[in-house]
């Protein structure tokens, strides 16, 4: 399965932007990059600081024949950005549920899952925000970025296409398991 890549410069937050797609048109499948996001989510309710520079992208897909709890979704979907992260840093990145990947007990990247219903289809949006060059200062939630951790700039590009290429191999896979998602 192949996500179409759709580019934006500013979005009011990568996963409202695939909501309005996937309501707006017939695309099933759909990777939103945005080089900034005014209003980026986290879970909770809480707000995403959405610096210049660092990587909002969100993939959405219908659920279709998927027989793969949201629990478990997430833990693929945490999988998946920690071996890309991998590629970048090599020393242990650790999972603190339900959602954020963390180095040396700082938070790098973060995943917010929705699931919305249109007629009677339900789709899947992963918004995955990660730290690439700058990190947030959150009173009692230490942050840190791939920069700070390696002193590389990272290419922003490359890192968004090893992302994609992950999410179609893996969901590709998922949808060969196949049955009824719950």
């Amino acid at each position: 399965m192949k996500f179409k890549k759709l580019k934006y410069k500013k979005v009011n937050s990568t996963n409202d932007t695939a909501i309005r797609i996937i309501k707006n048109s017939n695309l099933k499948f759909g990777m939103i990059v945005s080089d900034t996001q005014v209003n980026g989510k986290g879970q909770r309710g809480n707000k995403w600081f959405s610096y210049k520079g660092n990587l909002f992208v969100s993939f959405f897909h219908e659920l279709k024949n998927l027989n793969i709890s949201l629990n478990s979704l997430t833990e693929i979907n945490c999988l998946l950005v920690k071996k890309i992260l991998n590629r970048y840093y090599k020393k242990n990145i650790t999972f603190k549920k339900p959602n954020d990947l963390l180095v040396n007990k700082k938070k790098i990247s973060g995943i917010l899952q929705e699931i919305i219903s249109i007629s009677d289809t339900k789709f899947l949006i992963i918004g995955i925000g990660v730290n690439l060059v700058k990190s947030p200062k959150i009173k009692d939630y230490p942050t840190t970025s791939l920069f700070e951790l390696t002193n590389n700039h990272i290419n922003k590009s490359k890192f968004e296409n090893q992302l994609k290429e992950i999410f179609e191999k893996h969901l590709t896979k998922m949808y060969k398991i196949g049955n009824k998602f719950s």
